[in-house]
């Protein structure tokens, strides 16, 4: 449970982060320069959730991905991956013709931003998702496995 407290400590200190940013921009004028620091916010407010979904996968209240919505979580995974990578692309375009130092770092912060995305979505499928699916199989595996009798009335 060391790990546990240590995540709900860092989800105080995310939300401390998302205080801090909210009070940084409240009198602010400059659209760009508050809607970077209110982005860093809605990150620090992203991380609070992933650690409570760590504190949830700790504890055991994590469910399973049921066999039944898998097909189309790897459906709308693989969209949103391609989505991804087209956005990735029509930044990485629009790069080239930036002459501005602001428009330059934030095309680079939101293409850095769908580089990452891309790249986890593609590991979510690959770790989470085949990982974290129940099967039939698995279920009747876990069920009669090492039984004698395979629920069967004597074998």
């Amino acid at each position: 449970m060391e790990r546990v407290e240590f995540f709900k400590k860092q989800i105080q200190l995310e939300n401390e982060i998302v205080e801090s940013a909210h009070a940084a921009v409240k009198e602010l004028k400059n659209n760009m320069v508050k809607e970077l620091i209110e982005g860093i916010a809605s990150d620090s407010t992203k991380h609070a959730s992933l650690l409570t979904s760590l504190i949830a996968a700790e504890t055991g209240s994590n469910p399973l991905i049921d066999e039944k919505v898998t097909d189309q979580l790897k459906k709308n995974l693989e969209d949103h991956i391609r989505l991804e990578q087209q956005a990735i692309e029509t930044y990485k375009e629009l790069l080239k013709t930036l002459k501005g130092e602001s428009e330059t770092l934030i095309i680079k912060y939101i293409l850095n931003d769908e580089v990452r995305h891309h790249a986890l979505l593609k590991k979510i499928h690959k770790i989470i998702v085949e990982k974290e699916t129940l099967t039939e199989q698995d279920l009747w595996d876990l069920t009669w496995k090492d039984s004698i009798s395979h629920g069967s009335p004597g074998g």
